[in-house]
């Protein structure tokens, strides 16, 4: 940092190192940090990035991709146009095989935190920003049978969220299918349904997938777009965009930090059995 004075650090490493590396960068005073999500493993951690950033008056991005694919951007405004009439009831699901990376960091769950912090927060995330602030977590899932020092080869959470507008959502994660990487979203209105399903790769509306030996896919699977310039980039442009002309950022360090409560109150209530106020 200090000898090649980077204009933007982008913080890829394992989640458990964002707040290390996120505070080291803006010790160092760049134009902008951006840092993958999950924000951190704990709310803590997010606290200190958002000190240390706003001390050092150094912009901080929240890489929540999903507010940058078109299918979840035309369904926001979609729903904010009417066209399900008032919202009631929304149901995602998203996951695939198992991931795998350095050290298997994955499959340590006091640093990944499981499906549930890392995959599911994306639709954590695109639901508060859709329907509003949560005000209980309800979920079952296999994190409630992980003894300390485990390593896990599959996970599994249905998370149920209740809004302070009213809303319920279903949330469904799993790193336990091999059939592929697949997204689902429903939102019933008064007056409408909104759907859109995804499937990586696509396949026959009947089909039986089989776990090979392995069951972990040959890295991390993430949601491929058509578009020419993928929602990747798009979210990096847009940051580059903010420093460049002060547009108001689509993701701020206080929605990263949102997100990350939303998840640990679900890991909360997995573990107790019981609903978690927010």
């Amino acid at each position: 940092l200090e000898e090649i004075r980077p204009d933007i650090v982008d913080v890829c490493v394992p989640t458990p190192f964002h707040a290390e590396y996120v505070v080291r960068a803006a010790a160092a005073k760049p134009q902008g940090i951006v840092v993958e999500k999950p924000m951190g493993r704990t709310v803590d951690e997010c606290d200190r990035m958002i000190a240390a950033c706003r001390s050092a008056g150094v912009p901080l991005f929240v890489a929540h991709v999903l507010r940058f694919f078109p299918e979840f951007a035309a369904a926001r405004a979609q729903v904010e146009a009417g066209a399900v009439g008032t919202p009631a009831v929304v149901r995602t699901r998203r996951g695939g095989s198992f991931p795998r990376a350095t050290n298997n960091w994955y499959a340590r769950f006091e640093q990944s935190g499981g499906a549930v912090l890392d995959l599911i927060i994306h639709d954590f995330d695109w639901l508060r920003w859709t329907f509003g602030d949560v005000e209980r977590v309800f979920a079952k899932g296999m994190a409630a049978r992980i003894a300390p020092g485990q390593e896990m080869d599959k996970d599994y959470a249905l998370v149920t969220l209740r809004f302070r507008s009213g809303v319920m959502a279903h949330v469904e994660g799993t790193w336990a299918d091999p059939g592929g990487f697949k997204v689902a979203l429903e939102v019933a209105g008064d007056q409408g349904l909104l759907e859109y399903n995804f499937n990586q790769p696509a396949g026959a509306p009947l089909q039986i997938a089989r776990a090979a030996a392995d069951t972990g896919g040959p890295g991390v699977a993430v949601p491929e777009s058509p578009l020419a310039t993928s929602p990747y980039q798009l979210e990096l442009a847009h940051f580059v965009d903010h420093l460049d002309s002060g547009t108001p950022l689509a993701v701020s360090p206080e929605d990263g930090r949102e997100a990350v409560r939303i998840a640990l109150a679900a890991l909360e209530s997995i573990q107790t059995g019981r609903p978690v106020a927010l």
